[in-house]
């Protein structure tokens, strides 16, 4: 296929590159969205739901790194498909933090603050600059990392201090 070719259907590389990438991260969504469905409670689903955005996009540095790259170009440059992921993600957390809310589970007094409190702490592990950053720290390293602070994210969406 020439480049002209290409063009026809898309009007910039960026928007190729977005195609691209969107594709995967409707594919990481529907997971994530599989998680936060599941009948778990909440404490186990905010587990699972972080682990598995650190594990795809670990996994895809290393043996997709040139999606990986796509993906971090589009976060980085704050491209709409990346905007749109970040709500996507937000949403499936919200609807988790709520669920924990609802059953008791979490005591959070301010949904949002939890909401921004989850992000904040899971940043090292789920945001694709850092999970770059941390390319050659050994796996294990880092899943006993990201293992304390998703106890602590539970510990503290649990004690009502937010």
């Amino acid at each position: 296929m020439t480049h002209a070719n290409v063009y026809r259907y898309f009007p910039s590389k960026d928007a190729l590159l977005d195609a691209v990438a969107g594709r995967w991260l409707r594919e990481v969504e529907a997971r994530l969205a599989g998680i936060a469905d599941a009948p778990d409670p909440a404490d186990d689903k905010i587990e699972r739901l972080l682990t598995a955005l650190a594990t795809v996009q670990r996994d895809a540095l290393f043996d997709e790194p040139n999606l990986f790259a796509v993906h971090l170009d589009a976060t980085v440059s704050a491209r709409p498909i990346a905007r749109r992921h970040r709500v996507r993600l937000r949403s499936l957390v919200e609807r988790v933090v709520e669920e924990g809310i609802t059953s008791g589970i979490f005591s959070a007094r301010d949904r949002e603050r939890a909401i921004a409190y989850i992000f904040d702490a899971s940043y090292r592990f789920t945001h694709p600059l850092a999970i770059q950053h941390d390319a050659e720290v050994p796996r294990d390293l880092i899943e006993a990392r990201f293992g304390a602070v998703i106890h602590a994210i539970q510990r503290v969406l649990r004690s009502g201090i937010l």
